[in-house]
Parts: structure tokens; sequence; C-alpha cells
């Protein structure tokens, strides 16, 4: 061995079982986010715009968590949560996690809590079960008559009596088939030899030869705007079906349909400028063509604003995207209702900026957001978040009570006050017991939920108060849904025109599911009959265009 060769030693080798060190340490570097974009603007013009986007996003991802950490209660739950999404907020699942967690407050109640996410107090059996035939509303029906009987015909087992009709056998029959298909017609031609006149076949019954239909739109609008299905993957889904049909093609069949369509969505907007309750919220978004560009008050972000309506038994939704809020777009909205009508209710979260402020409303605030600042502190205080919940699960119980026995909007209110009124006194003496009695720090993460619900309390409970108040936003949280599931899979709208084109889809194809209709169906018929749409697009909203349709065959028989 070399003198000039390094002995290894008992202490140079690595415990068994233990890491490695690291051959130098890790230097901590001072970040600044503006030097860092400066760095990124550089090296633009060598990237990709893709490459560029995506740099561009991780920048933005370490900005958003430096601002995170720098938080003083910032929790590794909360980092987890917001990178990767929230666990399930239902209360039995919420106090499963926590039953076993060790930790001073009220004793929970043996009752089995329940709340609005579990209106039953069994546990649901295992499997799904068979879908009856009566669940394929959108299926062809065939009738097939008996092969050798009729009613009115003798018995062939006893010979004695006759039979009569009977409730038919059903048989769901499910076929597989592109999401478009296509037919090619060859019109057969002949030529005369001497004069050179060419004869053609003519299209069946009176066949138009436009190459896309209006289900072809529909199926189109449907896919990208219902369910977030981008045109270049239904694009190569059709190409492997041997159906072409490019992705500049799918956006201009959507968008030409879109003006059949646009007298059906204004009248849905004025419609739901006039409802009773109005749930508003809002969601980033991204439109390339606004990027680095800033409005003429400096704003830059983009968002999509869900704004649901609840008129009568209708339910609206409306999307709007671009620079404004949620607040400022339901402005918007409310300057088209009639001025005889009482100040709406405006259910939303506490953020100022869904706050309309040159319109009067009634502000109640959602009840599920207060409930989940408790449930985002559950792994810290297991026995005071179960107090809560179980208090809020009662309250849900009641709303839901109210719903299944169909109450009118006073004999809710009335409900709440008896059953609801006592259990929110409760919750309210029980946080102001904490806090006064020093029994949680008000800059705790229980003292801050505590602190968010005592802020907004009145507008909480304005259920209590108010009749026809909801509970929550939830409603419109899951509209955006629609929104969100666009922007997971699509990633941004081109342009403006192109975020206009899908917040009308959304509207649309949302507000049939919200009022139990087959938006396909819609949109296919909103098509067929664009003028007479345009001439009284009243009687062709959701909730009546089967009238309209029923009345205009009649009308066409006589």
């Amino acid at each position: 061995m070399a003198n000039n060769e390094k002995k290894s030693t008992s202490e140079d080798k690595p415990s068994a079982g233990a890491k490695p060190r690291p051959s130098k340490e890790i230097k901590r570097i001072e970040i600044d986010m503006g030097e860092l974009k400066a760095i990124l603007d550089r090296a633009k013009p060598m990237l990709s715009e893709q490459e560029y986007e995506t740099l561009q996003g991780v920048v933005e991802t370490l900005r958003f968590l430096m601002q995170e950490l720098e938080k003083k209660n910032v929790s590794i739950k909360r980092l987890k949560d917001l990178f990767f999404g929230a666990a399930t907020e239902k209360t039995r699942q919420v106090l499963e996690r926590i039953a076993q967690t060790p930790a001073s407050g009220p004793e929970p109640s043996t009752e089995k809590p329940t709340d609005g996410d579990s209106q039953k107090e069994e546990e649901k059996p295992a499997g799904h079960g068979r879908i009856g035939a009566d669940a394929y509303t959108g299926a062809q029906v065939v009738k097939i008559a008996h092969e050798s009987l009729k009613k009115g015909d003798i018995c062939p087992s006893c010979r004695k009596g006759k039979v009569y009709d009977w409730t038919p056998g059903l048989i769901v029959k499910v076929t597989g088939q592109a999401p478009l298909g296509a037919t090619v017609y060859k019109l057969e031609k002949l030529r005369c030899a001497l004069c050179g006149e060419v004869f053609s076949a003519k299209m069946p019954n009176g066949m138009d030869q436009e190459k896309y239909d209006a289900q072809s739109a529909s199926m189109i609008g449907l896919l990208k705007y219902g369910t977030g299905t981008p045109f270049n993957r239904l694009e190569r889904l059709e190409g492997s079906m041997g159906i072409p049909l490019p992705a500049a093609t799918q956006w201009e069949i959507v968008e030409e349909a879109s003006h059949d369509l646009l007298p059906a969505f204004q009248e849905l907007v004025g419609q739901a400028a006039q409802g009773q309750v109005v749930h508003n919220d809002d969601t980033v978004m991204k439109i390339l063509d606004l990027l680095g560009e800033a409005s003429e008050d400096g704003r830059t972000g983009v968002f999509t604003s869900g704004i649901v309506s609840i008129l009568g038994e209708h339910r609206i939704a409306l999307f709007f995207t671009g620079r404004n809020h949620a607040g400022e777009n339901l402005v918007e909205l409310l300057k088209r209702r009639a001025s005889e009508l009482n100040d709406p209710i405006q259910m939303c979260d506490a953020l100022s900026r869904n706050m309309p402020e040159e319109i009067r409303t009634i502000i109640a605030n959602c009840l599920a957001h207060g409930r989940r600042k408790f449930v985002d502190v559950a792994g810290s205080f297991p026995a005071e978040v179960a107090y809560v919940l179980e208090l809020l699960g009662k309250v849900y119980r009641n709303d839901a009570l109210a719903r299944a026995q169909k109450m009118s909007d006073e004999e809710r209110l009335r409900f709440h006050q008896t059953e609801s009124g006592p259990v929110m006194a409760e919750l309210k003496e029980w946080m102001a017991t904490e806090i006064a009695g020093k029994k949680v720090e008000p800059n705790s993460s229980l003292g801050e939920a505590i602190a968010y619900m005592e802020k907004h309390w009145t507008e909480l409970t304005l259920f209590l108060r108010q009749p026809g108040a909801p509970l929550d936003n939830n409603i419109c949280e899951r509209a955006l849904k629609k929104a969100i599931l666009h922007r997971k899979n699509a990633y941004f709208y081109k342009t403006e025109n192109g975020a206009r084109v899908g917040d009308l889809y959304m509207s649309l194809i949302h507000t049939c599911e919200l009022n139990g209709q087959n938006p396909f169906d819609y949109l296919t018929e909103l098509q067929k009959h664009a003028k007479e749409v345009a001439a009284h697009p009243e009687c062709w909203m959701p909730w009546n265009y089967r009238e309209t349709l029923g009345r205009s065959d009649s009308h066409e028989r006589a």
C-alpha cells in the first residue's frame, strides 16, 4: 500500500443502516423572485413556448410555496392539502381519523354524526346494485310484439281464459360507438355520351349537403365544455376510429353553433338576475392572449366566475371568464334585475372580491367554509374539532329534513329557529368560553378558526333570520368544477372569444344538469330551431323547451 494512500477506518465507514453523508454540505441560497423572473425572461428566446410555460409554472409554484412558508401557522398538512388536495371532509371520516388522538377538550357525544354530506345514519351496503331500464332516458325504445299472441286471444295453456296486457319484459342492450360517426353517400352520376350532360342522383329524403349537423356541434361542445375533453384528445380518438376530425375544425363547429345558442344564453342571464338567491365564487383561469398584459387598473389576473341563481324551482348556472372578480360579475348581472323586486340573498365566502360594491344584497356567508377551518386543524385539536363538527352536523341534518319534507321557506325558517337556533347558540357560547377562559391561544390554528366564525357570525347564521337563506355555497363550488375540469385538461383558453364560447356552453350544459334535462338534446334542439329561439328565447329554456317542441309538433300536424 502506498504511503500516501489514506487508510480507511471504522469512523470513515457508515454504520449499518445509516444513510451515507453527502459529499458536501448543501448551500442555502437567498432567492430574489424578481431576479429569478428576470433570469427566466432572458432565457425565453432559447426555450420553446411549452418549455417556457413549464419553467414559469415552476417559478410561480416556488414563489407561492415561499409565501406559505413565511406564515407563522403553516403546517405540513396545510401544504399537502394545497398541493395534493384535501382529504374528505365528511364528519364521520374526520372523526374516525382523529378518534384515537388524545387531546383535551369537550367530550364528543356517542351519537352517530350526521351532516349535509350524509343523510343516512346506517352504513351503505357494499356495491351499487343494478341500474334499472327506466334510468336509460336517452336510449331508443323498441317495442317487440309477441310472435304468436295478441290481446284477447285464448290462452294456449288452459284454453279457457283470454290473455291481456301485462308488464312488458325489459332487456337493455348497450352498444359501443364513436362520439361522432360519419356516413359517405355515393351519388350515382350518369353522363350522356353524345352531349356530355351529367345526371346526378339526389340525397335521400331531401337531406341537405351540410357536412356537420347540429348533433355534431352538440357532441363536441358537450365533450369539450361539459366533460373537459380537449379538442386534440377527441381528434386522436376519432382518428383511431377512422373519422378524421381536426382540432381546428372542432373549434370552427362549436364557434359557429354558438351564434344559434346565444339568444338562449342571454335569456338565461336575464332570468338569473331575477333570482331570490344568488351564489357566486370564482377560480383562476388563463387566457393566452392576456398573458403579460395588464388591464387599465393594473390587474393581471384572469378568473372564471361562477354564479348560480335560484329562481323559484329552477337553477341557473352562469360562467364568466376575464379580468373581473365574482363580485364585479355579479354587479353586472344584477343591473338587469327588476327594480320592484326585493334585494336578493347573496351566498358566498367571506372574500372581499366576492362582495358587490354597487348593488345591495343580503349577504350570507358559507357555513361549510367556517366548518372547513376546524377540519383543517383536526389533527392538532381532535376533541374540540369533534365537538364543533357534531354541532354543525345537527344543523345540516335539520336542513336535510326540511328538504325531505319539502318545507316552504317560511316553514324551514321556523324549523331552523326552533331546532338549529339552540345548537348555534351553544356553539357560539363554547367559542367565547374557549377564548375568554384562555383555553385556546387566539393566534393558534384553532383560535384562528374560532375567530373566523365569530367575525362572520351574522352572515354565517342568516339562515336563522331570513327565509330561503342557504347554509353554504356548495352548489356554486360544484358548478366551478366545470371550469376547473377544463383548466386541468386544456390548461387555458387561447383568446377572449374562446373563453366567451366556453362560458356559453358551460352555462347551458350545467343549467340543464341542474334542472334534470339532457344537455345534448337541448343544444341540438336550439340549433335546429334557431329562428324560433331568436324570436322567443323565453320559450326555449331548459325547463320548458320540451313543451314548446310539443306545441310546435301539434301545430305542424294540424
